[in-house]
């Protein structure tokens, strides 16, 4: 058998797992979100929304880049997989903890005088400390075992369900809600390490040579993914200063409700990812481009379609399921729905970057992004309110994904190679 039959086998069965996985959590998720966000209202949702803003940008920072090299550090170095691990667990595990203090400092000055924000803020960026696990993810994503992230995932979505339906149940405050993604965060690393332990997984190392090593290829993916953060949360940030926490509220819920389906290009992406890195390093360039094409085709047109049926159907499926309460909410959908073929583009290229190693551009991307959504944001949102910050969000990534690299001599091929995909050229 080929070598690229073999992986397109595993692609597809390492896909189904991660697809089958979040249709269940995207099930259970949906049909708990209805209740909370009918319980909470626009408001108190909003203020939830606006604290994980701030856990979202701290994210970036707290992964130190570090994710978008590690598989590729598995298949180089797959004698040195259980230090690769141990010490991206240890760097991640500080700048998680000196980012939850971050928040909590930011927040009680911005917002000085809302003790409730500053609580909710603070409870939201205790998931940060367990996000660190995430990282044994990746090895198993490089082993084509995603079926037990899957299974992991599973176990967490119905323990943060239970605990968010027992909230309802009790009618808690906002804060206790607040609490409910470090609930996924600290059972998924219970799970992810339990199952690391029984497949005999290489023991943890930490290794100041090997943090240098990671560190060095990712730094670049620190600063484009603060960047990106910056930018794809200054739109929370800013209505919540502008306008209010209930506009928050509905810009989060279109959000919501726009990436329920986005777990399917995350888990065709992840699944497809070590096949590109493996097809690169045996010198199959042409075989590499074309697996390059392939994905960012299957982005493009699947998110075309689901930004048509939102368009057609979104505002009255909004109304109808969270009330009319949020119907702002629907009409907001229409827009954000488009900015997801840009914005899952931008992460299916990461292969591409890291094999050409080209992420070192990112920051530039990034930099002038940040400065343009921002502009934007502060020129529409007046003009428009929520809505104008949905169009100020697509603007951006429309810049970020297709524009700006075409400027850049080194990533022209890339955007070559979105643009054949876009136009179903050489994809076969």
């Amino acid at each position: 058998m080929k070598l690229t039959d073999t992986l397109k086998s595993k692609e597809v069965k390492n896909a189904s797992w991660i697809i089958a996985g979040r249709v269940v959590q995207m099930v259970l998720t949906f049909l708990v979100s209805i209740f909370t966000a009918r319980y909470l209202g626009p408001g108190n949702y909003g203020i939830i929304n606006y604290a994980g803003a701030y856990v979202t940008f701290f994210t970036s920072l707290c992964t130190l880049g570090i994710n978008s090299v590690i598989i590729k550090d598995f298949v180089d170095h797959p004698d040195e997989q259980g230090k690769a691990i141990g010490t991206t667990i240890v760097l991640r595990a500080v700048s998680s903890l000196l980012s939850s203090i971050m928040i909590v400092g930011i927040v009680s000055i911005v917002d000085k005088g809302e003790p409730v924000t500053v609580v909710v803020a603070a409870l939201c960026s205790v998931a940060l400390v367990f996000q660190v696990f995430d990282t044994i993810n990746y090895w198993f994503q490089s082993k084509y075992q995603s079926k037990v992230t899957a299974i992991a995932g599973l176990i967490a979505y119905i323990a943060t369900s239970v605990y968010k339906i027992i909230l309802l149940i009790l009618q808690k405050s906002v804060m206790w809600f607040a609490f409910a993604n470090s609930v996924d965060y600290i059972v998924v690393a219970i799970c992810l390490f339990q199952a690391y332990r029984s497949y005999d997984g290489p023991k943890f190392q930490f290794s100041w040579k090997k943090g240098k090593y990671l560190l060095g290829k990712s730094y670049h993916y620190i600063l484009s993914g603060m960047m990106t953060a910056i930018y794809g949360q200054t739109d929370k940030l800013m209505l919540k200063q502008m306008l209010g926490e209930t506009s928050v509220g509905y810009y989060s819920l279109a959000s919501s409700v726009n990436l329920m389906w986005c777990f399917v290009l995350q888990a065709i992406i992840d699944s497809i990812y070590p096949t590109i890195m493996s097809l690169y390093k045996n010198g199959s360039k042409e075989a590499f481009e074309r697996k390059n094409r392939q994905l960012y085709a299957i982005v493009i047109y699947v998110s075309i379609f689901v930004a048509i049926m939102f368009m057609l159907f979104g505002k009255f499926a909004v109304v109808l399921i969270y009330g009319a309460e949020y119907e702002p909410s629907g009409n907001l959908l229409k827009i954000i729905a488009w900015y997801t073929i840009f914005a899952y583009l931008g992460i299916a290229r990461g292969a591409w970057m890291v094999c050409n190693e080209a992420q070192k551009y990112l920051k530039y991307i990034y930099s002038i992004a940040i400065v343009a959504n921002v502009i934007l944001n502060f020129i529409f949102i007046p003009i428009w309110g929520a809505a104008g910050a949905a169009a100020a969000s697509l603007l951006t990534q429309i810049l970020t994904g297709m524009v700006l690299p075409c400027f850049i001599k080194q990533m022209r091929p890339n955007a070559k190679l979105m643009a054949e995909a876009f136009l179903l050229r050489k994809i076969r």
